[in-house]
């Protein structure tokens, strides 16, 4: 059976589930809550900024280390979390905390700067690039891995993954943005660990579904 493009699977997710959401919150809240939601729940996440209220990268450099750690503490793994949080603030202090000057940086450069600090990720730093900075850099989780790999299409690394995605897409960052919570809502409503076939929008297409 001849696999769906990147295209045609973005268009069955917009038909399944309707206009996609977008990451909530100011650029410097999407890149310290794409930290604290590594290993737990987004809701462990709002109970957080409900709390601390919006973050400013400035007052976030001033907190006691140990303060910083305790008001993330729902979230889980508060040290390393809060040892994070600094290092991006550090980072994003580069560029005057000034996210029009910090999108005026190429891409790829951003991407290595995000990747050299300690506790950020290829899936955390393609989340910030897309949500905060505004870059076309697909975000590829566990979810997106699952799903195709039920759907047949054998890819062997992430870097497969992404040529798929990136070559097959126009290079808007809204897209891939919303390409990622739609993967994310169709991973929580059918391809979960144990698969739900059942009203999934690729039920007929899918070599992985429940017999």
């Amino acid at each position: 059976m001849e696999r769906l493009t990147a295209q045609q699977v973005y268009d069955n997710l917009v038909k399944g589930y309707g206009k996609p959401r977008w990451w909530p919150g100011t650029p410097y809240e999407i890149m310290v809550s794409a930290i604290l939601v590594q290993n737990t729940a987004w809701t462990q996440v709002e109970k957080v900024f409900a709390a601390w209220g919006e973050p400013e990268p400035a007052k976030v450099l001033a907190m006691p280390v140990e303060q910083l750690q305790e008001t993330i503490r729902p979230c889980g793994f508060m040290k390393a979390k809060a040892a994070t949080i600094r290092a991006v603030t550090e980072w994003y202090r580069r560029y005057g905390f000034d996210i029009e000057q910090a999108r005026t940086a190429d891409q790829h450069r951003l991407r290595r700067e995000l990747l050299g600090l300690k506790g950020i990720g290829a899936e955390t730093a393609d989340a910030m690039l897309v949500f905060a900075l505004h870059k076309p850099s697909f975000v590829i989780d566990a979810y997106t891995r699952r799903f195709l790999d039920r759907m047949g299409y054998g890819f062997s690394d992430d870097r497969q993954i992404r040529r798929f995605f990136e070559s097959g897409l126009p290079a808007d960052y809204r897209v891939y943005g919303w390409y990622h919570w739609l993967l994310l809502e169709h991973g929580k409503n059918h391809c979960r660990k144990q698969p739900v076939c059942e009203g999934c929008v690729f039920s007929k297409v899918c070599p992985g579904r429940a017999l």
